[in-house]
């Protein structure tokens, strides 16, 4: 098993620790004693809409911390003083993580990784694969960063989190901006030169990840979540209408802005990659397989192809991680078995796309 500090070493990379001492791991997973994670006790504010109705389901009274990285605010950029928390099985950590190894910040910002599961205690930091202790602040559970930065916290424990070791409290947990932060504030320390958010393209750029978040990111869980036939049917008819677009825009386009990766394609690609193994099914997002779609597949395809894609997928683990937190059984599907290495038409310079 490989050491719970440093974990695979191809996939998690992190500063050295701020703490003397090995940190503790969080109890085991205890499902019988502390039932499943419920969210938090705090009330959605008048005005917002709860699960499983038309609007989304994401109210931002859950996501309370949205401070921003900026070198004329409270949190400026500083290399070694960030800390992001994330858990590899959630699309809305996912595209943090990629964006830190896109960028090369694997040395300039420290990630702890948390359990795949939760039980009532919220996410954990465990021994395992994949998974690290917690050396910057010695946290077993997620739910003490929250206490630190709010004492009385009840609402909801998420993921990502970004945690300032200086101030020792949550920068934001607002997931939107936070992959942002990390794409611009901190160039002067990134190895790699990618610009995944170019000033020429930004405003269309986030008009296309709102897009994508509306009607795919989110309008998986809103299938999969609905509450009455009719908001079923109006959330997979956007979701696949999406998609239908997205697929014709990458005919002719290696990525979604040509031949640029940009925070597009890295907010869109969690939802690709755990589509068939886990919303198509346990969502019943079933109107069309994501391998139905010749461009979106290819292009899903040769995303995951690419080291820092493939090394934060972890496929198999979407199939079971739906299955536990959404089915009664637990039982996680067997298929489908596709094959994500087969060649893609847009993996050169040359290829029409």
């Amino acid at each position: 098993m490989p050491s719970a500090t440093t974990a695979r070493a191809d996939a998690i990379v992190h500063l050295p620790p701020t703490l003397p001492g090995p940190p503790p791991a969080a109890g085991p997973l205890d499902l019988e004693t502390y039932g499943p994670y419920t969210g938090g006790r705090r009330p959605l504010t008048t005005g917002q809409s709860a699960p499983g109705t038309r609007a989304d389901n994401r109210p931002l009274t859950i996501y309370p911390f949205n401070a921003r990285i900026s070198p004329d605010g409270p949190f400026p950029p500083e290399p070694g003083r960030y800390v992001l928390y994330v858990a590899l099985g959630c699309p809305w950590a996912h595209r943090q993580v990629l964006v830190t190894r896109l960028k090369g910040l694997t040395g300039a910002i420290g990630l702890g990784v948390v359990d795949y599961e939760r039980d009532g205690r919220g996410w954990a930091f465990r021994e395992g694969e994949d998974l690290t202790l917690d050396p910057y602040n010695h946290f077993q559970y997620l739910s003490e960063a929250y206490e630190a930065t709010e004492p009385g916290y009840d609402g909801h424990i998420s993921v990502p989190v970004l945690w300032d070791t200086k101030t020792r409290r949550i920068v934001a947990n607002y997931f939107p901006t936070i992959s942002y932060d990390l794409a611009t504030q901190f160039d002067p320390w990134a190895t790699r030169d990618i610009d995944l958010y170019p000033p020429d393209l930004r405003p269309d750029i986030d008009a296309l990840i709102e897009l994508i978040y509306q009607t795919v990111n989110n309008g998986v869980y809103r299938t999969g979540t609905a509450r009455t036939q009719a908001t079923y049917d109006q959330a997979v008819k956007e979701l696949f209408g999406a998609l239908d677009l997205l697929d014709s825009r990458l005919e002719t386009r290696r990525y979604l802005f040509g031949d640029r990766l940009t925070l597009a394609d890295i907010h869109l690609y969690p939802t690709l990659a755990r589509f068939d193994v886990a919303y198509a099914i346990t969502f019943k997002a079933n109107l069309r397989w994501l391998v139905d779609y010749p461009n979106l597949w290819d292009y899903a395809r040769h995303l995951y192809q690419q080291p820092d894609f493939r090394q934060t997928t972890r496929l198999r683990r979407y199939a079971e991680g739906y299955a536990a937190s959404f089915t009664p059984s637990r039982i996680a599907p067997a298929g489908p078995l596709v094959d994500w290495d087969a060649p893609t038409t847009r993996a050169t310079p040359s290829s029409n796309h």
